[in-house]
């Protein structure tokens, strides 16, 4: 896998979750070779058991990730790394020079699936029921909790829809805005008409014992009896690769792309939470499936070119749906197989 002073491979998956592994093993079994870099610091850190993923329901997060690094692990051609992808700068010949946490790495494709962290609520004790009682997704955790009376944190928008989404699991639910709710009268109205309360005190803390929340404490003296909390706060991206490559951004903060999870900037690809879609771990996987189908395509094509004509040109999928050749890249280097 050595060539000179750097490892050259096809591709960079930055990230190890459902989209990063979902995507090595499509490359893999493409036969391209794959540098897959984890840090091992999943966004589920907290969560004992995944959910809405068929065929892996209620399987904890930390054997999921073990059954796809052994299924990997048959593919020669994917290298699995435990180090951190903190660069990538783009190289006059097309591809880009990648540095790790360990060493550096030329590639021709970079695929960021580097995923996002939660915000949790800013109140006393909450990372205590986080993960068993207090959650961020009911579509992950919903089921767990139907039926039970439930604190919905949040205010304005974000508030308003996540109390409206939650009437799909129970019919107990108390909006808590923590101060001013900032809802419209309309809002109100709905959320009233739908035997939703909207409580403004300010919250001190939550009470419970071994994650089992009892209730939420407010800052009045006065304690609102619920046993799980679900909350919608921004999330914040685990890595700053995409922005420091020049990819568009969305009004979100997320990666925007196009056709097979393509971004503006040729040659990178993303996948899972850093882009707007349903946050759902199967639906990340999908993802790291469709950038990985449109990696190798670009690939495909570019060396099938050069084999043609003798010309080198960086393919990268267009708004159209065709393959448009972006610059030349000259004597990129040629992957060895391990």
């Amino acid at each position: 896998m050595k060539t000179d002073r750097f490892s050259t491979v096809d591709v960079v998956i930055a990230g190890g979750g459902p989209a990063g592994l979902s995507a090595a093993l499509i490359l893999g079994r493409a036969q391209r070779i794959v540098l897959l870099c984890d840090t091992d610091e999943p966004r589920s850190w907290a969560s004992s058991s995944m959910h809405a993923f068929i065929t892996r329901e209620g399987i904890s997060p930390e054997r999921f990730r073990e059954l796809a690094r052994k299924e990997l692990g048959k593919y020669p051609n994917v290298l699995a790394r435990a180090v951190e992808v903190t660069q990538a700068k783009r190289q006059r010949t097309g591809g880009f020079l990648v540095t790790t946490s360990r060493n550096q790495v030329i590639c021709r494709k970079l695929l960021i699936a580097t995923g996002v962290r939660d915000v949790l609520p800013p109140i006393d004790r909450v990372e205590e029921f986080f993960g068993k009682s207090v959650f961020q997704c009911p579509y992950c955790d919903g089921w767990e909790m139907q039926d039970r009376p439930t604190a919905v944190y949040g205010k304005r928008k974000r508030g308003f829809e996540l109390a409206r989404a939650m009437t799909a699991w129970t019919r107990d639910i108390v909006l808590c805005s923590d101060g001013p709710s900032g809802l419209t009268r309309d809002q109100s109205r709905q959320l009233a008409r739908n035997g939703i309360t909207v409580n403004e005190a300010r919250i001190a803390s939550l009470t419970g014992t071994y994650g089992r929340l009892k209730g939420v404490v407010f800052k009045d003296g006065s304690t609102l009896p619920r046993s799980t909390l679900f909350f919608d706060l921004p999330t914040r991206a685990h890595s700053s690769l995409g922005e420091s490559l020049g990819c568009r951004l969305t009004r979100n903060g997320r990666i925007a792309c196009g056709q097979y999870e393509a971004t503006n900037v040729s040659g990178v690809f993303v996948a899972g939470n850093v882009i707007d879609d349903v946050q759902l771990a199967i639906v990340a996987a999908a993802e790291g499936a469709r950038a990985a189908f449109g990696i190798n395509r670009a690939l495909t094509r570019e060396d099938f070119e050069h084999r043609a004509t003798g010309a080198r040109k960086v393919k990268h999928p267009g708004n159209a749906g065709d393959e448009r050749s972006v610059t030349d890249y000259g004597r990129m280097p040629t992957p060895s197989r391990h």
